[in-house]
């Protein structure tokens, strides 16, 4: 079953409406995902087969940040933001504890839930996360190409992104290729996996670039947490060969989070390590 067959809207208390899918088994072990950036909930596809998840009975909510995908943009949104979104879906599943798993771009959002809302999980997972600003190498990756520019260029840099990744799509993967470590364009290469990549992306862009731009913003602004106020157990995973977030990064969170379990690996990328560390990552977080 696709990502856009298996999505739903929930409507939170303020009247927006919360985009997500399911993967994995219905009744399993719950673990909500934080996709990437700009990104959606369409791009678990992109490394996990569902196989996996469900010979784990392991049951995915892959969720759409707001004004990204089927999600409202909500104004002035903060980090610290994300989590009562979490909790209120969560209630609404009546799944009093979770997991959760943020890839690339929804690191940070792990992270907010670790801090605001520990008592609600039962364990976070971390892979090739972005990081604070002011952690070593952190503006130094791809993934910092969109949130490096100033508010206006970036959004003109978003409506081009948009509009290529529509019109083309192979060029897009083929500029990406040429910017990725073996591990990375190995799995791209892979039948089918571009595709749902590219539709991952497509989808961020839904509703326009309003969304997208204000979250490139976030990633730029300081937290409203310090990372050695987390409380929740951490697991992370990293990629020595990562090109869109240095794995300075990772040790950044590493040394940082109080209860924070570091796996690095030597030769994984950034992509990659979700795909080849799958049954580990997932095992971990149901455990």
């Amino acid at each position: 079953m696709t990502g856009r067959q298996n999505s739903r809207q929930f409507k939170l208390r303020d009247g927006r409406q919360l985009g997500y899918a399911e993967f994995g088994a219905p009744g399993g072990k719950p673990i909500f995902y934080f996709h990437g950036f700009p990104s959606s909930r369409l791009d678990w596809r992109v490394c996990v087969p569902d196989e996996t998840a469900k010979s784990l009975n392991i049951r995915i909510i892959a969720i759409d940040r707001p004004g990204l995908g089927l999600s409202d943009f909500k104004s002035g949104r903060k980090l610290l933001d994300w989590p009562d979104d979490v909790v209120e879906l969560a209630d609404e599943l009546e799944l009093d504890r979770f997991s959760v798993l943020g890839m690339s771009g929804g690191g940070p959002y792990a992270s907010a839930c670790a801090f605001k809302i520990p008592e609600r999980l039962n364990t976070v997972g971390i892979v090739s996360g972005m990081g604070p600003a002011n952690a070593p190498g952190a503006r130094q990756g791809a993934s910092w190409v969109i949130p490096r520019k100033n508010r206006l260029v970036r959004r003109l840099f978003l409506y081009l992104m948009a509009f290529g990744v529509r019109k083309q799509p192979d060029k897009v993967i083929s500029s990406s290729l040429d910017l990725l470590p073996e591990p990375d364009r190995m799995l791209l290469n892979e039948p089918g996996t571009a595709k749902i990549y590219i539709e991952s992306i497509l989808e961020s862009f839904r509703a326009g670039t309003g969304g997208v731009n204000h979250e490139a913003g976030l990633y730029t602004r300081p937290w409203e947490f310090e990372l050695g106020d987390i409380t929740a157990e951490v697991h992370l995973w990293h990629g020595e060969l990562d090109q869109n977030v240095p794995v300075s990064v990772g040790r950044f969170y590493a040394e940082n989070i109080p209860n924070c379990n570091a796996n690095f690996f030597d030769d994984e990328g950034h992509l990659s390590i979700l795909r080849n560390r799958a049954d580990s990552i997932l095992r971990t977080l149901a455990g």
